[in-house]
């Protein structure tokens, strides 16, 4: 006992003084000098970075100081962040650069045209990327990026006079401003003035939902491709204005690790990476090695991660003729903490990435022309090996969805063109203004063949993140993969979202479900307190064919009268791009418009789950789709006051996917008598055991028999990990006529999953409206055992309890807000579950 209040007194004592003396010569390198006109971090902060965690505003402050005291550093804004924080991008170069900074840009844009063969890579700049601290709680890396920005603005000497006028750096201090106040704010409030470096201690265990995540809770590295969130299209933006060479990602992980830089394991690159590019980031590491080594630092590669999903940021470039670097720093996820390596301070985890930045524009200039050179060859080869023809996709019945597929090809600069006229292939009708043609042949052909392309074999069975994004698929678009060119019309230079119609009635109104913005126009009318109805069964008006799902609007009988619901309707279909059809007759072929076939639409009011337990990203990607696509009110519920909650309101509750049990039995008690009371209740993913387990339906699982035959005691992680679902796409029949599929018109859906939660289909098949195919792998990774255990397994069910309904869904329907073709699912769960 006494030994061990000798060390923690020690470990005090050497943590004071290390604070008492810590100072900028901590971090910065002694073969230059230092401006004295240029503030330091410390000259604006108050304080050396390391002694405190810096808050986004006080980050803010001091590079805008910087950029006033620097020739070397133009700042700009390149939008905001949901919580309206500026994303800023500081260009550093030298002042002579800065004065031909545009011809600079078209020249390296140059390189990646057809004639790039005349611009000599001797005499062009190369351009780095630095982003830091994507994930607010891996803060050293924003914190290094107080020092790398004083160093590149205040160094002296030959020197770092070579480095500026031989590069162009792309700095972003903060890839996430949301996040990076949040976790700044806990670390803070919770740092003892003696500090405390028992993991155990509040500190280095922040509350839910954590500050890894941005306002919505999304993981912002998994939306390079994607390109959903604002943080995302402002950094995206900035990439295909300049087309860098590198750019670096710094991140952090657990506090027993060390310091890992790429290239990742060999065997998990994703195929369309050029073999060149993984020698070149070996070549990079070789700089981060010798400088680690020069500090004393431990440090790995080629151990761990990947560069297989081209969605995250040490990935992206590599599709883009970039050259992407992930940097991981143990994290002291406080400012010091006892680890198997020691005490890591806060201060040392900053050094190490502060000098990792400093090594890649080493690197950088030393491998100046080799890099221009690589991405100059990257797009020429690319041209040489691309295919004649065209993607062709598009809904006829939803113009929205294909819509909102070509922004996000346009975003990455990819050419889409208007269909140029209709067109009915393999029994898929391709109608203009609803598809979209996508050439090939094209600069980008490389990045649109990672987004389009459909993939089940793999040289290695494991992936850090998802084996499978098919936007087609993601979008459930029809999708021709081989079309020919003459179906092209007129480039898009601007996208137009399609415009909303009305055609005035006396009688009443129908809106088809098909389009992905239905649901927000029903919420628009449920919340005027205006009645609706849903039909049962298809039916047809006036030569117009009206699908299961139909939703109708009378015009009698409402809170407003004919001319003031006119109005009202135009500013619904104005809002959500969709057609409001006025009928003179309730007279149909089919189910008549007064029919029992016609059922109420309650008005709804949602609640969402969150807190210790439940998924920070599931339960943040269910409440951006409420609150930014459908404006659809959502009360978010912490489990941990849940059993004191009054639900009477609620009409839905929504469980995302949790960990361990969020809901204690009491909770599940209350949860359950107020399903029986009428709600219905909607649970994902693990959902599934708490309501075997707590009886609100019975489910039969699946189960894989598999055992670990020649298995070694060094191979068991692979083989457990080869066991899991990373993420992959699977085909599943629909039952059309059931409420959970109203607004598809297909009799097949592609779904994501990422679990192994395999449900049995019921033995009566009209409980089966959602069923996996007998071969349902359409592109990913699942190992055989998984594959054939899932085959004709459902992926969702429903239960009657009492008065109410339980509905379950094995897997995302929201998974990244990418997945638009399944978000009908959870909204049909929403208006039409009491109807099931």
């Amino acid at each position: 006992m006494r030994s061990i209040l000798l060390l923690v007194l020690f470990t005090s004592i050497t943590l004071q003084a290390q604070k008492d003396q810590l100072s900028l010569d901590y971090y910065l390198p002694e073969d230059v000098t230092y401006n004295t006109a240029i503030p330091t971090p410390e000259d604006v902060l108050g304080y050396v970075p390391g002694t405190w965690h810096v808050s986004h505003d006080k980050l803010v402050s001091y590079m805008k100081v910087l950029a006033k005291a620097s020739d070397r550093i133009h700042i700009e804004q390149q939008g905001l962040t949901y919580e309206d924080r500026p994303l800023l991008l500081l260009t550093i170069t030298s002042p002579e650069n800065h004065n031909r900074l545009e011809a600079i840009r078209q020249d390296h844009l140059a390189l990646t045209e057809t004639a790039s063969e005349r611009l000599n890579t001797n005499e062009l700049p190369v351009v780095v990327y630095q982003g830091f601290s994507i994930h607010g709680n891996e803060p050293s890396g924003s914190n290094a990026a107080l020092i790398a920005a004083y160093y590149l603005a205040a160094a002296q000497g030959p020197k770092i006079n070579e480095l500026l006028k031989h590069t162009v750096i792309l700095f972003d201090p903060s890839l996430n401003p949301d996040g990076l106040q949040r976790f700044a704010y806990w670390a803070n409030t919770n740092k003892s003035k003696h500090i405390n470096t028992d993991p155990q201690d509040r500190e280095y265990d922040e509350v839910w939902p954590g500050g890894r995540t941005n306002h919505y809770w999304f993981d912002m590295n998994r939306d390079w491709l994607p390109v959903q969130l604002p943080e995302s299209r402002a950094r995206i933006a900035t990439f295909h204005k300049w087309h860098p060479n590198i750019l670096t990602d710094h991140h952090e992980m657990g506090s027993n690790s060390s310091f890992f830089f790429q290239p990742g394991i060999p065997s998990r690159t994703h195929p369309l990476t050029p073999a060149l590019n993984q020698e070149l980031t070996k070549n990079i590491g070789n700089y981060h090695a010798k400088a680690l080594d020069n500090i004393g630092s431990l440090y790995y590669t080629e151990e761990d991660y990947d560069d297989f999903y081209y969605g995250k940021g040490s990935t992206f470039p590599d599709i883009n003729g970039s050259i992407g670097i992930l940097f991981e720093q143990a994290s002291s996820r406080g400012h010091a903490q006892e680890t198997d390596n020691g005490v890591l301070t806060f201060p040392f985890t900053i050094r190490n990435q502060f000098t990792a930045a400093l090594s890649t524009l080493d690197a950088a200039v030393g491998m100046r022309t080799e890099l221009l050179d690589y991405q100059r060859d990257f797009y020429k080869t690319a041209r040489s090996k691309s295919t004649k023809g065209s993607y062709v996709f598009g809904n006829e019945k939803d113009a929205a969805s294909a819509y909102h597929l070509a922004e996000i090809l346009k975003r990455h600069n990819i050419d889409v063109y208007e269909l140029k006229e209709n067109f009915s292939e393999n029994g898929k009708t391709f109608k203009k203004a609803h598809s979209y043609v996508v050439p090939k042949n094209q600069r980008q052909q490389r990045l649109l063949e990672a987004m389009f392309e459909t993939r089940t074999t793999f040289q290695d069975s494991l992936f850090y993140d998802i084996s499978a994004w098919t936007f087609p698929l993601a979008f459930n678009l029809d999708f021709i993969e081989e079309a020919s060119t003459s179906r092209l019309g007129r480039k898009i230079d601007s996208l137009e979202m399609p415009k909303g119609v009305v055609t005035k009635s006396n009688y009443g109104y129908l809106m088809q479900w098909h389009h992905y913005y239905a649901p927000k126009a029903l919420q628009q009318l449920l919340d005027k307190d205006l009645r609706a109805k849903v039909a049962m069964k298809p039916f047809s008006l006036n030569g117009k064919d009206y699908d299961y799902g139909s939703i109708f609007i009378p015009v009698q009988n409402q809170e407003l009268n004919s001319t003031e619901l006119f109005t009202f309707l135009s500013d619904v279909s104005k809002k959500s791009h969709l057609t409001l059809t006025g009928v003179p007759t309730g007279l149909t072929e089919g189910i008549d418009l007064g029919s029992r076939q016609f059922k109420p639409i309650s008005k709804t009011k949602v609640a969402l789950l969150v807190g210790e337990g439940i998924t920070p990203y599931d339960a943040g990607e269910i409440w951006h789709l409420f609150d930014t696509r459908y404006a659809i009110n959502i009360t978010k519920l912490d489990v941990k006051n849940f059993n004191r909650y009054d639900l009477s309101s609620y009409t839905d509750i929504i469980l995302p996917n949790s960990w361990g049990r969020a809901l204690t039995p009491k909770d599940a008690q209350h949860l359950k008598d107020w399903v029986k009371d009428g709600g219905t209740l909607i649970g994902f993913k693990n959902a599934a055991r708490f309501y075997n387990s707590e009886k609100f339906m019975s489910i039969k699982f699946k189960r894989v028999e598999d055992t670990a035959s020649n298995i070694s005691f060094e191979d068991r992680n692979n083989y457990f990990g080869a066991k899991g679902i990373g993420g992959a796409i699977f085909e599943a029949k629909q039952d059309r006529s059931h409420p959970i599929n109203f607004g598809y018109k297909n009799t097949t859906i592609p779904l994501f999953r990422n679990s192994t939660i395999f449900i049995e289909a019921d033995k009566d098949s009209y409980n089966n409206p959602l069923q996996y195919t007998k071969s349902p792998l359409l592109s990913g990774y699942i190992n055989d055992k998984n594959l054939d255990a899932l085959a004709e397994t459902v992926p969702f069910k429903h239960n009657r309890l009492g008065s109410g309904h339980v509905i379950l869904f094995t897997d995302n329907t929201n998974f990244r807000a990418f997945w638009y073709g399944t978000n009908k699912l959870l909204m049909n769960a929403i208006f039409f579950g009491n109807h099931m």
